[in-house]
């Protein structure tokens, strides 16, 4: 029970620094260079700009519906992280505002830097949010709601909820400003991908060759890397083989195919991204590296 406990506060703690990164990218960049943005924080800057409202008392009044729309259709545990994440965005909203250094990061005269850094800024903090099990509402609950209704896919509701916003807003943006929302888009999925996938990228191997063993040994002496035998059944000959199963960090790939090349010049290789890798060797007592090979 402590260990949930603590867990639990972790993901508010982190869903909670992901909204105020998130809403200091808006406040300090989005809306003195005038960029736009999707979902529900696009709505309020819209709002914000035709009538002056408050994006942080927008942003709240416009989920409160979508909250009680979509509450049937998520457990407790999401909507609790939904309702944080919405109090927590409209708050970091409403405080950024009346802090001095909004004021002082000025690049209004620089729309590629404010698009990067737009991006990069949301990206980590939206990403944050998502990587500790948290939504900041809006278009993700809609977008819920029609992958368990109609069976459209989370990912295709929430491009064409952006496209309908990032359409509206040309009503005050120009094509050039939007150009720019479009680069900041960009750069915010890369970012938030990265964020919520993890840090620790790594590459895996699937090697085929006769001598698997010799390969398997050299493996292990060289890299210090263990290795999975995986049963497999040759398409052609019909006859059983063993696939070596490895995962290795980018830097060692030039290593490893060394290796297996001194061993078995003949040997098969496929080299798979790997988005995360948790374990030995990766996120704890990190492992030794020999990177010269010698025989």
């Amino acid at each position: 029970m402590h260990k949930i406990d603590k867990t639990t506060m972790i993901d508010i703690f982190m869903i909670a620094l992901g909204c105020a990164i998130y809403a200091v990218s808006l406040d300090m960049i989005s809306v003195p260079n005038k960029l736009a943005d999707g979902g529900i924080s696009g709505i309020a800057l819209i709002l914000r700009h035709f009538w002056n409202i408050n994006m942080g008392l927008s942003t709240l009044v416009l989920n409160i519906p979508l909250i009680l729309l979509g509450y049937r259709f998520m457990g407790k545990r999401l909507l609790s992280y939904t309702i944080w994440g919405t109090l927590c965005l409209s708050f970091f909203l409403w405080f950024w505002r009346s802090v001095p250094i909004i004021k002082q990061l000025n690049l209004e005269h620089d729309l590629f830097l404010s698009a990067i850094s737009a991006g990069v800024l949301s990206g980590i903090g939206l990403g944050l949010v998502f990587r500790y099990n948290g939504t900041s509402g809006g278009t993700d609950i809609i977008a819920r709601i029609c992958q368990l209704k109609l069976g459209i896919s989370s990912g295709k509701m929430l491009l064409f909820c952006d496209a309908v916003v990032l359409f509206a807003s040309l009503s005050y943006l120009d094509i050039k400003h939007m150009m720019y929302t479009l680069l900041a888009s960009f750069v915010l999925s890369r970012v938030m991908d990265t964020v919520q996938q993890g840090a620790y990228s790594a590459r895996g191997l699937l090697i085929i060759s006769d001598k698997y063993q010799e390969i398997g040994k050299m493996i292990d002496l060289k890299l210090d890397r263990g290795f999975t035998y995986l049963k497999a059944l040759g398409g052609y000959q019909q006859d059983e083989k063993r696939v070596i199963y490895v995962v290795v960090s980018p830097r060692e790939i030039a290593a490893i195919k060394q290796l297996i090349w001194q061993e078995d010049p003949n040997a098969f290789i496929s080299i798979i991204e790997v988005h995360e890798a948790l374990g030995e060797g990766f996120t704890y007592k990190q492992k030794r590296h020999h990177f010269f090979i010698r025989k």
